[in-house]
């Protein structure tokens, strides 16, 4: 008989960022010393566990355990892992941890068909990497690759500038040189991917920074988000029970990055990484499917299949 699936119901603490931001935004209403008192607290605590921090680093090196094993368990673990990374503490380079964050993510990028090669990391600090393989039957085509391996970078690394990416696809109709996300996505405007269709979407372009909403396009259900000045669409279907997203709201993991943002499904309650495309943190071989997203001046349009993904 096969073993139903467990699943962590912890205390989720990519809340907690989240719910520090909206008291210190809350303590404004105090007036500006009262604000100014909260975020000093913030700082000494964050100071002090830093310091903490540090001296256990320090304490482990001086008997003799902060060996290979105890490093590679450290970064493997998503919050110390992050918290060390705010406080300067990281065991590793941005190359190692560029290098790990692509590993990460190879098995997602598997299930597209698709790959990622690391070309370099300039003085700068802009990564640049080519896209191999391709989404085969995947509308979001190169875009869904980008936007997982863009995420992945971004969170083990956010000193990381820029990320260039190169298509290698097959079907790229430009390969004489690198082009950004950003480049890419806008190439989608001449033909849509995968047969898809665009829609203009009023309901995406009006998205202040943090929202999520639900919207109709093609008698297709979508869920609309943005994080910063980015904006995501995704179909609206859980890949774990299958129920709509409607009703989500984005976090961010603790120890994470201001862009690092997560979808909970309300129903059961497993996380989706928007930047990472849609990847499930819980269950690594289920993602939701996302779709391309395309701006063009105040006019932001989804690229919505003909026929819904599988």
């Amino acid at each position: 008989m096969t073993q139903p699936e467990v699943l962590d119901h912890s205390p989720d603490l990519s809340l907690t960022g989240e719910r520090i931001d909206a008291l210190l935004t809350a303590s404004a209403t105090g007036g500006r010393i009262a604000q100014e008192r909260a975020e000093e607290l913030v700082r000494l605590v964050t100071d002090l566990y830093g310091s903490g921090l540090e001296h256990m680093m320090e304490i482990l090196f001086e008997l003799g355990h902060l060996d290979d094993r105890t490093l590679a368990s450290l970064a493997g673990d998503e919050l110390v892992s992050g918290l060390l990374l705010v406080h300067g503490l990281h065991p590793y380079g941005i190359e190692q941890r560029v290098e790990d964050a692509l590993e990460g993510v190879r098995p997602y990028l598997g299930t597209h068909g698709g790959d990622v090669e690391l070309l370099e990391i300039t003085d700068e600090g802009v990564v640049r990497l080519r896209l191999l393989g391709s989404c085969d039957g995947c509308p979001s085509s190169s875009v869904t690759l980008s936007l997982a391996v863009e995420g992945a970078i971004e969170a083990a690394a956010p000193e990381v500038i820029g990320i260039e990416v190169e298509d290698a696809s097959p079907d790229s109709k430009d390969t004489g040189g690198l082009i950004s996300v950003d480049s890419l996505m806008s190439r989608l405007q001449v033909e849509p991917p995968g047969g898809a269709d665009w829609h203009v979407l009023a309901e995406l372009s009006a998205l202040a920074a943090g929202e999520v909403t639900s919207a109709e396009a093609g008698g297709l259900s979508l869920l609309l988000c943005r994080i910063g000045e980015d904006l995501y669409a995704f179909v609206d279907r859980c890949a774990r029970c299958e129920s709509s997203l409607a009703g989500s709201a984005l976090a961010r993991r603790l120890g994470g990055g201001l862009g690092d943002a997560l979808l909970t499904c309300p129903s059961c309650q497993v996380h989706y990484d928007v930047r990472k495309a849609g990847a499930c943190v819980d269950v690594p071989e289920l993602h939701l499917n996302p779709l391309p997203v395309l701006a063009d001046g105040g006019t932001v349009s989804v690229a919505v299949p003909a026929t819904e993904v599988a």
